[in-house]
């Protein structure tokens, strides 16, 4: 997995390229908390995401939480169907902000 981040106007967004599984899952959660120490508001880019596992689940939920308690927002984007599907399964499709 790659991961990248850049400043858009008031919000870090993280680019993934890769699966998000139990050996790379732990990168992409520093990465997200670490962008909440920058700034509110964190937006991920998933079109070269193809895989997530229950782990990257996690930290995509510490994510959300995050940016709740910091009353800033986590947003999904470019989610491919692979990964919405395992969103819509677990019903984190409920719980976050995913655009297409």
């Amino acid at each position: 997995m790659e991961i990248s981040e850049k400043l858009v106007d008031e919000a870090i967004w993280i680019t993934i390229s890769g699966n998000v599984d139990s050996i790379s899952s732990s990168e992409l959660q520093q990465h997200i908390l670490t962008a909440f120490q920058q700034k509110k508001n964190v937006v991920i880019d998933f079109a070269n995401v193809r895989y997530m596992s229950s782990a990257g689940l996690r930290a995509i939920l510490l994510g959300q939480k995050t940016a709740v308690s910091k009353g800033g927002s986590l947003k999904l984007i470019h989610v491919q169907e692979a990964v919405m599907s395992v969103f819509r399964i677990t019903g984190f499709d409920k719980l976050l902000t995913i655009e297409s």
